[in-house]
């Protein structure tokens, strides 16, 4: 292993990733590249902190590139989620992707992997999705059917995001190598615990509480980040971010609405009617929900029809470097992408460029009316890149 890749959300940072990082140092790396979801984050929404907030906490506790995984990639579902980090990363030059697990069985993850890449499981999936089981169920029970005991396996959110990873590194024929590594201390969601003595607390879980009670679980120099970040209006304003999201739905023509990612079997016109007469945005995924709908599915449909993000999109065009250790910066001459720390540069280097760049800019702009304090419209042009 000479240069290994994490794909991430860091919403926030806190000891488990710090202990990540130290993990896959320990395990060899001599370069550690962060793949941070930028502008929007998987569960449909906004990072409770800015990107360059929490680009900065990784660096300092021991990452040395970070690169966007942008909005449109970083609210999609796992499996494009998971495509997207795997190509910036493959074309950055990483040879190893690490990254958290229930089961850190590389030959156990990789053959589930293999599994659902098949054809025979898809018939299995849409005859199971035909008695109105959710996508999820359906997909562990044909596993199952298959290869019993695998089902299990994607029945935990880290098991099943790894094996997206693994199924993406198949797909791609990456020359990357998977390192699955234990989650500590807390599970997704769940109470804190603890990892060799230091107090451990999930991303979820922090997310629930106000940024000073995240001190025992999060590294001191992050901490200071966070304190410094929440004094300047940093911080997500969950109600700004329900005004700025129905505005943007109800300013839409219903009609734009079937073209939208994620829209199928007329649920355009459940949309449409739901943003009509929602009161809030619980009130418009409670609208929406179905049997067959999971509400994680409803939040990045919601978000993706604010954003106008459509249903084909190319694999990420660009490498945009939002933070560095100078002395990890020449890794970026071996990328197989256009790279660069400024998106109006990228932008220019083509149609899928400016395509996703303007998808990007529209997020970044979302997440800036988010803060405590609003935020000038053109930061995914204007900010700086963190620079150690």
């Amino acid at each position: 292993m000479e240069f290994a890749g994490i794909i991430t959300e860091y919403d926030p940072f806190h000891n488990g990733h710090a202990a990540q990082l130290a993990a896959v140092r320990q395990a060899g790396a001599k370069c550690i590249a962060v793949c941070m979801s930028s502008g929007a984050v998987q569960r449909g929404g906004v990072p409770i902190l800015p990107d360059q907030v929490r680009a900065r906490a990784a660096l300092e506790a021991g990452a040395d590139l970070v690169v966007a995984l942008p909005a449109p990639y970083a609210c999609a579902t796992a499996e494009q989620f998971a495509a997207a980090g795997v190509f910036l990363l493959a074309a950055l030059g990483c040879d190893t992707l690490a990254f958290g697990a229930e089961t850190p069985d590389a030959a156990a993850l990789m053959q589930a992997a293999s599994l659902l890449c098949g054809t025979e499981i898809q018939t299995l999936i849409r005859q199971n999705l035909s008695t109105g089981q959710t996508y999820a169920a359906a997909r562990a029970q044909a596993a199952d059917a298959l290869s019993p005991g695998t089902g299990a396996l994607l029945r935990t959110p880290n098991n099943i995001l790894a094996i997206e990873y693994c199924k993406a590194i198949l797909t791609q024929e990456a020359a990357v190598t998977p390192l699955p590594l234990p989650r500590w201390g807390a599970a997704h969601g769940g109470v804190p615990g603890a990892h060799e003595g230091v107090p451990m607390a999930s991303a979820s879980y922090l997310r629930e509480h106000t940024p000073e009670e995240w001190a025992p679980f999060v590294p001191a120099a992050a901490m200071e980040l966070y304190r410094q970040a929440v004094a300047d209006g940093q911080l997500l304003d969950p109600q700004r971010m329900e005004t700025a999201l129905l505005a943007l739905l109800r300013t839409m023509p219903a009609e734009k609405l079937v073209a939208i990612r994620g829209i199928s079997e007329g649920l355009e016109n459940r949309l449409a009617a739901a943003i009509h007469d929602a009161c809030g945005l619980e009130d418009l995924y409670g609208r929406l929900k179905t049997k067959r709908y999971p509400h994680a599915r409803l939040r990045r449909l919601v978000l993706d029809a604010a954003l106008d993000i459509p249903e084909q999109l190319p694999l990420p065009p660009f490498l945009l470097v939002l933070g560095g250790r100078r002395a990890a910066l020449s890794r970026l001459k071996q990328a197989r992408l256009p790279v660069g720390t400024s998106l109006a540069d990228l932008v220019r280097t083509g149609a899928a460029a400016q395509q996703i760049g303007t998808i990007y800019s529209r997020a970044v702009d979302l997440a800036s009316l988010c803060r405590c304090k609003i935020q000038p419209m053109g930061l995914a042009f204007t900010a700086k890149p963190v620079l150690l």
